[in-house]
């Protein structure tokens, strides 16, 4: 079951190196056909020129001898045929088990009774003594073929035919030959291919590292167009993809620019309105109406220009933020409590993250009563919690309420009022900056709300 787990792990994720595996395999299938050819014509040819002969040559004697036909050299040379009393054959040789059988077969089929059939291959050096007493054609064949093979064949009664032949250097040679073969192959045809690849690779990779560090706040720089037509007609699409998109967030910008004052305009008429009315009760809750509309309106406006903020990021002490924040609403009278932590600076945008942590201690105080806010850090980075002690959410809700107008409180009366955008801006305020929130029920009652920021 963990097969292609293991396979995909082997497998390169680069384009070059699958490129490379490919071609790589592809060399290797037809090297092996390539091996296999080779060495099936080899041996047919060694058949042909060395095994059929020999076999031919020790039938024919054997036939001589039985019908008195065979004789020695007279001169009692060791002649390449010849009779001998004894097996010749030293032990340790390598034995040729398809000579002996074809010479078995041959010998059965001319009627000729055999007892052992005895074969040996041995190498011969180039200094071997014997090749000055020889022919020099043969003496050279046999230099050039690098081995020689014995036959004793057992003939009751009569002692051993023996044949001297010479024999080929074994498979081992040609296969290293090949091998070598191949690697240089490999060198020939994979160095190109890896350049052609990493041609490729280079401007794609380029490519993706600009669509994965693309941010709507920033100019539109194109991408240069190298490498191969296909590749280059790719980066001028991404290139006029990213104009358009900037252009198209510019006019979103500009018409959320102006959603915002023709909303305000009437909002602050109204302000002025209703100072008219007697009603100091209805003059109140009409305040209170138009403030949390344009309280709605800052979150809505705020978390649709998320993507593109105004502020840059800047060198931040965390704790004199959290400790600013604390002394706004403790101004306002709110009980919240901030355990004071180590000074940490971290790279953020101040304003956006004193939003984001308004948020969270609004929500605390609106159904907690208060707020407990600490501040913390280990080897994982930055933590700052906002705990209180409300009724808490349920734990299958708790993924629901970072959803833009959701809100578990289905009242809207004014004390818990908003239109569930809080917690969603907060969450894309402390994302944007590499972290994000988690909320957790606490024991005893309460929620916590832990704004992770990652380390240096």
């Amino acid at each position: 079951m963990k097969r292609p787990h293991v396979l995909k792990r082997l497998i390169p994720s680069s384009l070059t190196g699958q490129i490379a595996l490919l071609v790589a395999l592809a060399l290797f299938v037809a090297q092996a056909i390539n091996f296999g050819l080779i060495l099936r014509e080899r041996r047919m040819l060694r058949f042909e020129q060395v095994t059929a002969p020999a076999i031919t040559r020790v039938v024919d004697a054997a036939e001589r001898i039985r019908d008195g036909r065979f004789r020695d050299p007279p001169d009692g040379r060791k002649a390449r045929l010849r009779l001998e009393p004894t097996n010749p054959i030293p032990a340790g040789l390598r034995s040729k088990p398809e000579v002996e059988e074809g010479i078995r077969l041959s010998l059965a089929e001319a009627g000729i009774p055999v007892g052992r059939i005895i074969t040996g291959v041995r190498k011969l050096s180039a200094t071997d003594p014997r090749f000055a007493r020889m022919n020099a054609m043969r003496a050279e064949r046999l230099k050039r073929l690098g081995g020689e093979m014995i036959v004793a064949v057992e003939l009751p009664g009569k002692g051993w035919l023996v044949l001297t032949s010479a024999w080929p250097r074994s498979d081992v040679d040609i296969i290293w030959r090949l091998i070598l073969q191949t690697l240089i192959i490999y060198g020939v045809v994979l160095v190109p291919v890896l350049w052609v690849g990493a041609r490729v690779n280079r401007p794609l990779r380029s490519l993706a590292d600009a669509a994965r560090g693309f941010s709507p706040g920033a100019a539109p720089a194109p991408i240069e167009e190298r490498g191969p037509g296909d590749v280059r007609a790719v980066i001028a699409a991404h290139n006029l993809m990213r104009s358009r998109v900037t252009a198209m967030l510019d006019e979103k910008d500009q018409m959320l620019g102006a959603i915002g004052h023709d909303l305000r305009t009437p909002l602050a008429a109204l302000r002025v309105r209703i100072e008219s009315v007697d009603d100091e009760e209805d003059r109140a809750r009409m305040a209170d109406t138009i403030d949390e509309m344009n309280r709605t309106l800052d979150d809505i406006l705020s978390l649709a220009r998320l993507g593109r903020p105004s502020e840059q990021p800047t060198e931040t002490d965390l704790s004199a933020l959290i400790d600013a924040v604390v002394d706004d609403f403790r101004d306002l009278g709110a009980q919240v409590e901030y355990e004071d932590g180590h000074r940490l600076t971290r790279r953020i945008r101040p304003s956006l993250m004193r939003r984001a942590l308004r948020n969270l201690i609004e929500n605390a105080i609106k159904y907690g009563g208060g707020a407990e806010v600490t501040l913390s850090h280990d080897a994982s980075g930055v933590r700052i919690e906002v705990a209180d002690r409300g009724p808490g959410i349920p734990p299958e809700q708790i993924a629901a309420v970072f959803d833009p107008f959701t809100r578990l409180d289905p009242s809207r009366n004014r004390t818990t009022g908003g239109v569930g955008l809080g917690l969603t801006l907060a969450r894309a305020i402390v994302r944007e900056a590499g972290g994000d929130i988690t909320l957790a029920n606490r024991d005893g009652g309460g929620l916590c709300a832990t704004i992770t920021l990652p380390g240096r």
